[in-house]
């Protein structure tokens, strides 16, 4: 026992925004004096010098402002001495049982904490120390039980679970026996239930769901879709919604939304309360005994009498009287607890402020038109209308509303005017004016139609109105209901409207099959609406047969039958049947042996072929889409009706007969097993000897026999046949054994060289043919003096010479010849050998130098010169060619040429050297521009790649200077130097 324990000072808090706080202790109010042991700080009671005798008992606050009193819950003051506080073990006995649960199920886990004095708190060591369970929205520790609540058992729960018990004051913990908890596996239950309560604290409202399987979510919003202010604070986890300092904007209907994968559930509380309305509170508390119920009002019991059906408060008629702060006060013999909430009463007088009526109000004429009135006032009042100064007499067209709404019905233009709006309750009167103008009804002036188009033509839906010219017009177009986008539906609609804003017609270009429907032009204007339809009938091609299929086939026909597709709004005059077989180039035509109808046979098929058919319909406009391909059928097996094309033979080795065709291709082979009966016999002969070629591919057969002579004629013929039997033969024709190669070899072989590489060889031919062999042509075999290969050279033909090209220059080549036939080779010639000329000068013409004069081009260049191993240059070659001919090419044996050239025409001249070792390589092209006219001289020369103007000066020689020839040379060099001058001064800049 600690004397000094009394001597302290305490506070009990007490937390509110009221002006006004008051005390009790024990149901006595408690009155702070000066100099007494109990004052007030901020509302809370501040007690001195604690006396056990007279402070212990239960304390409330009472706090009060303008809007009422509430009492706080009641706390209770013990007084003891340290050594009285205690808490003892728990029980050392060990728990014999096992917590069993299904997965997704809820469970609460028992603390049962030991004897003690003080107050407690309360947590769970999970498996071992210092693992403790963490409370969420799955789990839950109560702090007046200590037990422990899991919503929704998973998995990863499984395990044991110890209950830690703390003194608050003397901080003492003991820990009690471990609950194992363990899942069952003979299956599962889920179950969602919904439980809601309501409190109001001024003003936080929590929705609960304890909902087990599976956890719910909670979330909370306004059913006029209004969006939450900042000030509003919601816990999603314990799914309270709380609204500090409720305002008239925060009336209205809000809804809890409690949801889970197994369901959705909803609730709602409407918190709008105005005079003359009637008010029912619920209050529920969960407890054990079932508590019971009492309501006070600002602090105050209300009459018992009003409180009925176990915690329902209901008060109707409700007027400014009833304003005040609500208690629910919930007991039974282990406490009680408050729930608070504050009634405003709304009563305003009548208020135009927020919903003026609209300044401006349009009407149609001969229509109707209603004048809203929307004054904020409570109670409701009375509500009356003005026509400028006079009261409005409603009539069978005038009609005042029950939500003060004015009504006129069949507008006209004596109904303009001003109207005003007045609303009265006992607390005041106010209007609001506004002025109605009628205007002329919009009517569409385009008739209503039946448009009938052939698809690819182009059509103008027109929408014509006559409608109030201070309206401005809206045109939209719908297809089928569905709305126009123009530009969105490709090049198909247009708008032609034009500047009149009295037409919103229409363009539909190169309208389609689809296009076809119902038309709708619909015109807006501030105060009606109209609307026109026009349907459309596109006319087109017939959609594609239906439903085709092969009834039955032989071997050459096939019965097919089809359902008619979409005429499209023309009759459709003929079919048209296609077929596809693996072997033909895409779709056919096929003919019939009936007028195309269905059913229908078609004619003329191969047997054993697979086919596919397929059906189109015509009419007047065209031919449509074709129908689906049939499935494939194949045409019956027959004897093959089909022979072999070009039979022909001959050639082979010694004592061959070769015969050759063309295979039948697959589709004419009738059936299978198909293959080649071969019928020969020597010219003139009696019986045919045959043989039989099994392969449908094969294309020669060889017969070999060495009583065969050589290149004799033989008949032949070639026949099929197949599994069903044997088929035609062919028509006969003749045909050679195999011939014997040549016997001899040509003679008076010569080889001559043409140039440096070109040697043309020459022979005298042997005989053409004899009874035994032909002679086909010559081989000659050029080879080089430094090469063991040679290319063979084949000639076709009696010839009796060859060019031989593409040869090396100055090297000397052996040749040889002998003649073929299609035995083979005969014997080899001797051989010849011939050397080819020098190679042509590998230098090209340079130092070229032109001039023009009227239409001549004058061009002087310098010698070339071979060199040893070279042939002598023997002249030269001038091509010149211009836009518009081909190329002329002039001889000269000259350093220089004069060319005539047409006026105003350029040209491209090229000088190469020539020698009997051929053709040199040609100098850089030259590019003559084309002339005007001009008669003056003019003197040009070609820049090497060095970038150096050359100057063409020909080797010295005598002339006379006073001469013709020598005035021109020296007026050349003159120039020239000239020029040679500017350059190389222009260099130097």
């Amino acid at each position: 026992f600690n004397p000094a324990f009394f001597n302290r000072s305490h506070l009990i808090c007490c937390v509110s925004c009221a002006f006004i706080h008051r005390w009790k202790l024990n149901d006595s109010f408690i009155l702070p004096r000066p100099g007494s042991r109990y004052s007030l700080m901020g509302g809370n009671l501040h007690i001195s010098h604690l006396n056990k005798e007279e402070d212990v008992g239960i304390y409330q606050c009472l706090a009060s402002n303008s809007f009422g009193t509430i009492v706080s819950r009641e706390a209770s003051l013990h007084v003891a001495c340290k050594f009285l506080l205690y808490l003892k073990s728990f029980s050392i006995k060990t728990r014999c049982f096992v917590v069993l649960v299904r997965e997704g199920q809820g469970v609460v886990l028992l603390c049962g904490p030991p004897p003690h004095s003080g107050e407690l708190t309360f947590t769970w060591i999970f498996n071992e120390y210092p693992s403790f369970v963490i409370q969420d929205t799955r789990r839950f520790v109560s702090q007046k039980t200590g037990n422990l609540y899991i919503a929704k058992v998973e998995p990863s729960d499984v395990g044991n679970y110890t209950c830690v018990v703390t003194n608050t004051v003397t901080k003492t913990s003991v820990q009690g026996p471990p609950t194992p908890l363990v899942l069952r596996v003979d299956g599962m239950k889920n179950l969602f239930e919904r439980k809601d309560y309501i409190s109001f604290p001024a003003l936080a409202v929590c929705c609960v769901s304890p909902a087990f399987s599976p956890v719910p979510t909670i979330s909370w919003r306004r059913v006029d879709g209004a969006s939450f202010g900042r000030k509003v604070d919601i816990n999603k986890a314990s799914g309270v919604l709380e609204i500090p300092y409720f305002q008239q904007e925060d009336a209205g209907m809000y809804e809890c939304v409690a949801e889970n994968s197994r369901g959705r559930n909803l609730t709602s509380l409407t918190l709008n309360k105005t005079i003359d309305d009637s008010l029912v509170w619920e209050c529920k508390a969960s407890a054990k005994p079932k508590p019971s119920y009492r309501w006070l009002k600002n602090g105050e019991s209300l009459d018992p009498m009003e409180v009925v059906n176990n915690g329902l408060l209901t008060i109707s008629s409700l007027n400014l009287a009833d304003v005040g702060m609500y208690q629910c006060v919930a007991e039974n013999k282990h406490g009680r607890i408050f729930t608070n909430a504050e009634l405003r009463v709304i009563a305003i007088a009548p208020d135009f402020s927020q919903n003026l009526l609209k300044a401006q109000t349009l009407a149609r004429q001969g229509g109707d038109v209603l004048i809203e009135c929307k004054p904020r006032m409570s109670p409701r009042g009375v509500i009356s209308w003005r026509k400028g100064k006079e009261a409005l007499r409603e009539s069978h067209r005038v009609m005042v509303l029950d939500n003060g709404s004015l009504r006129i019905s069949n507008v006209t233009k004596l109904d303009a005017g001003i109207y005003t709006c007045v609303a009265r309750n006992q607390f005041g009167v106010a209007s609001s004016a506004g002025s109605l103008l009628v205007k002329e009804a919009t009517s569409i002036t385009s008739p209503a139609g039946h448009l009938d188009v052939t698809i690819g033509e182009s059509i103008v839906l027109p929408c014509q109105v006559s409608h109030d010219p201070t309206l401005d017009l809206k045109f939209t177009w719908f297809f089928n209901e569905q709305l126009i986008r123009f530009g969105s539906h490709g090049v198909y609609f247009e708008k032609v409207g034009g500047v009149s804003r009295s037409a919103g017609d229409i363009m539909i270009r190169n309208i389609q099959l689809q296009h076809a429907g119902k038309y709708t032009c619909a015109v807006q204007t501030k105060v009606d609406s109209v609307s026109i339809a026009t349907d459309v009938v596109v006319r087109g091609p017939p959609g594609p047969p239906v439903d085709c299929r092969v009834t039955a086939v032989t071997e050459t026909t096939a019965s097919l039958s089809w359902g008619p597709g979409m005429d499209n709004h023309s009759p459709i005059l003929s079919y048209t049947i296609q077929a596809r077989t693996p072997f033909s180039l895409g779709w056919q035509a096929v003919t019939t042996g009936t007028p195309t109808s269905s059913p229908t046979t078609v004619t003329d098929l191969s047997p054993w072929v697979e086919y596919e058919f397929r059906v189109l319909a015509a009419n007047s406009i065209g031919t449509g889409e074709p129908s689906k391909p049939s499935n494939k059928s194949r045409t019956k097996e027959t004897l093959p009706r089909v022979t072999p094309a070009r039979v022909n033979g001959g050639g082979g080795g010694r004592s061959e007969l070769v015969i050759t065709w063309e295979p039948v291709p697959d589709e004419l082979q009738s059936g299978p097993g198909f293959g080649y009966v071969v019928a020969f016999r020597p010219l003139g002969a009696q019986g045919w000897m045959q043989a039989a070629v099994t392969s449908p591919d094969a294309s020669r057969y060889v017969f070999k026999n060495e009583s065969i002579p050589p290149f004799s004629p033989y008949q032949v013929k070639v026949g099929v046949y197949n599994n069903r039997g044997e088929g035609p033969f062919s028509p006969v024709t003749t045909i050679y054994s195999a011939e014997e190669e040549p016997s001899r070899a040509p003679g008076r072989l010569r080889a001559r060289s043409i140039s440096a590489s070109e040697v043309e060889v020459t022979w005298k031919p042997l005989p053409w043919s004899n009874n035994r062999r032909r002679i086909l042509g010559y081989e000659v075999k050029p080879t080089h003096e430094k090469q063991e290969a040679a290319t063979v050279i084949r000639t076709v033909g009696n010839k009796t010479s060859v060019l031989i090209r593409d040869l090396e220059g100055s090297s000397t080549y052996y040749m040889s010849l002998r003649a073929y036939n299609s035995a083979g080779e005969g014997p080899q010639s001797s051989t010849v050998n011939v050397t080819t000329k020098k190679p042509p000068p590998s230098q090209a013409p340079v130092k070229i130098m032109w001039n023009t004069s009227n239409s001549k081009v004058i061009l002087k260049w310098d010698q070339v010169h071979a060199l040893e191993n070279e042939s002598e240059v023997t002249g030269y070659k001038v091509k010149r060619q211009d836009k518009h001919s081909h190329p002329s090419v002039v001889e000269t044996n000259n350093t220089s040429l004069e060319l005539s050239l047409p006026v105003n025409q350029g040209y491209v001249i090229q000088i190469k050297p020539f020698s009997e070792g051929g053709e040199g390589i040609s100098s850089r092209q030259i590019t003559i521009p084309k002339m005007e006219g001009g008669t003056g001289a003019t003197l040009h020369s070609q820049r090497s790649s060095a970038g150096v103007l050359w100057l063409v000066r020909g080797p010295p020689r005598h002339r006379n200077p006073h001469s013709q020839d020598g005035a021109m040379t020296n007026m050349y060099e003159n120039r020239a130097l000239q020029l040679l001058f500017v350059e190389r001064r222009s260099s130097r800049l």
